[in-house]
């Protein structure tokens, strides 16, 4: 499906990151793989490896402007093309607007917007010279519907996706698509750390009454970086059992 392609995955040491990468990994893709410390990248290092993929390991902070433009610099000249990005990198800072310090709002607004920004200008030149690209950005039921205790990252997610069509409209005449992709509440470490009363309450918002996985998420991904989505631009895809209709 995506042989001979370059993806980038930002934010895939673990979770939906790390899930994406595998799932275009085992669809052909070439991967390489960012995160903030390139350590924390072993893991999924070694598990692309095991598929038999191509794997680039970049150390990457996506709030840096300058960072960006150097590494996609690199993997466009050691790669040849980039094909597929996935803004995926993200932080949360949880708390209600009357505590929330501007430290806790200015973070998850710089790496959740600011980031998905930074990544998708400089990617931009590259594809624009190919006359052909896939971006996708992970945005969040939240950026749809808002969530009490989460203001910033409502936020930030909403504007990741109001940043999507924008792009979408730019790029759209050299035949590179934007698209974003809105999980709901799923499956993780953190989901199976709560109480039975609390996951209750979550499932209960859920029509589809279960919890998404990783891999929902990436296959909505893969489709939207595929040929099965090319008339397809400037779109929402709500992974999220029902939440938002």
């Amino acid at each position: 499906m995506f042989k001979g392609k370059t993806a980038i995955v930002t934010g895939s040491a673990r979770g939906i990151g790390q899930s994406i990468a595998l799932d275009l990994a085992s669809k052909g893709a070439d991967l390489v793989i960012c995160d903030v410390k390139a350590e924390w990248l072993t893991e999924t290092e070694a598990a692309l490896k095991q598929l038999g993929a191509k794997v680039t390991c970049k150390e990457l902070d996506v709030t840096s402007s300058e960072a960006c433009q150097k590494v996609f610099n690199e993997i466009a000249e050691e790669n040849g093309r980039i094909d597929i990005l996935v803004n995926n990198a993200g932080i949360t800072r949880d708390g209600l607007l009357m505590k929330m310090s501007d430290e806790d709002w200015d973070a998850v607004l710089t790496v959740n917007l600011k980031g998905t920004f930074n990544c998708t200008k400089a990617v931009s030149r590259t594809m624009m010279k190919q006359r052909s690209g896939s971006i996708i950005n992970i945005a969040s039921v939240v950026g749809l519907m808002g969530n009490a205790g989460q203001a910033n990252y409502a936020a930030s997610k909403g504007g990741v996706i109001a940043f999507t069509k924008s792009v979408a409209k730019e790029l759209a005449s050299r035949n590179i698509r934007a698209n974003a992709v809105a999980p709901g509440f799923i499956s993780s470490k953190m989901t199976d750390a709560l109480s039975d009363d609390v996951r209750q309450k979550m499932l209960d918002a859920i029509p589809l009454n279960s919890f998404g996985t990783p891999q929902d998420v990436a296959n909505a991904v893969a489709f939207l970086a595929g040929d099965q989505s090319s008339y397809i631009t400037g779109q929402v895809l709500s992974v999220n059992g029902g939440m938002v209709m």
